[in-house]
């Protein structure tokens, strides 16, 4: 293993001191253990809260997305490990603004379970919890059993577009419906060419030959759908938009947002060029891009790869996606 950092066990702890210490103009940690992060400006009367959380080692995901336009608070655990009932229910209770909190996070099953520990307690303090699962991984369930499916790179719009709907200060169940378009709007898939390592592991987590590619592998080293001999950067992105596209069912006409995201060691000329056939395929076919968004925006430490993520969008979500945003990670105005 070879990593900048000091004690392994300490890494995660570490990130977020430094972290907090670049951005206390828009972060604040709470909690008793300090595993939850929240806007700085938290709670906001009339607000409607978004808490998401996961296991540290995909950042941006999912801290990264706390600010204004965004989500809320974040609930840190270990690296690919979920947070904790408490940390969880430390980010609802420090972003509740009166109007409820809703729960967006990946679909996995530590996560699942440990919401919903959070969400009845924080229902027994008297604040209203509603949840959305992101599960955009075309890969990890067939078309049919959408509920199946692991949240990846997709759920950054689930947040995005749900962010700038309760920055206008809608009810829950409307901030809610959001989010749930936004995941029905939303198809991804990645490809692996390399490995991670965990810190405190300290050993790879998993086997890939030089020469070898895996498609369709999750973020935390999930099984893909198939492995094989590397591909040329075309022929990768035309079988990941093509599975997309099968999937989402998009029409000539119809109006996507492009997300090309590298995976953490990715340089981004190559994430330009998979972008470059994204838009070929995509234009060939009568659909038009609105907003691209190409660079690292949901990682695996320092996993080589890339996915392609589409979503679909309407006059609705639109404006949603334009409205400004601001977290240490992303500015958008």
């Amino acid at each position: 293993m070879k990593k900048i950092l000091n004690d392994p066990f300490a890494f995660v702890d570490e990130m977020l001191e430094g972290i907090l210490l670049a951005h206390p103009d828009k972060l604040r940690l709470v909690g008793a253990d300090k595993r939850a992060v929240v806007r700085a400006d938290a709670p906001i009367k009339g607000k409607v809260g978004i808490a998401t959380g996961g296991g540290s080692g995909h950042l941006p995901v999912f801290m990264g997305y706390v600010g204004k336009g965004f989500v809320d608070g974040c609930a840190i655990g270990n690296v690919f490990s979920s947070p904790t009932v408490d940390q969880m229910l430390a980010a609802t209770q420090a972003i509740d603004g009166g109007a409820g909190v809703l729960y967006l996070f990946g679909n996995y099953q530590g996560d699942v379970l440990n919401f919903a520990m959070a969400a009845e307690l924080a229902e027994a303090e008297g604040i209203h919890v509603e949840t959305v699962l992101a599960a955009d991984d075309v890969a990890s369930a067939p078309k049919g059993q959408e509920a199946k499916r692991r949240g990846v790179a997709g759920i950054f719009y689930a947040y995005k577009l749900a962010g700038a709907k309760a920055e206008t200060l809608a009810p829950l169940a409307e901030v809610k419906r959001i989010a749930e378009k936004a995941i029905a709007h939303t198809r991804s898939m990645g490809v692996a060419l390399s490995p991670c390592t965990v810190p405190a592991a300290g050993r790879p987590t998993f086997t890939i030959g030089e020469d070898e590619m895996e498609i369709g592998m999750g973020i935390h080293g999930e099984p893909g759908v198939r492995r094989g001999k590397l591909e040329s950067a075309d022929q990768i992105t035309t079988h990941l938009v093509e599975t997309i596209l099968a999937d989402l069912a998009l029409a000539p006409g119809a109006e996507v947002s492009v997300l090309v995201n590298g995976l953490g060691a990715t340089p981004q000329e190559e994430l330009y060029v998979m972008y470059r056939k994204v838009h070929q395929l995509l234009t060939g076919r009568g659909i038009t891009i609105y907003r691209p968004y190409i660079g690292e925006y949901a990682t695996s430490m320092e996993m080589a790869g890339a996915s392609v993520t589409l979503c679909k969008l309407d006059a609705e979500l639109k404006p949603l996606l334009d409205a400004p945003a601001s977290t240490p990670f992303v500015v958008q105005v």
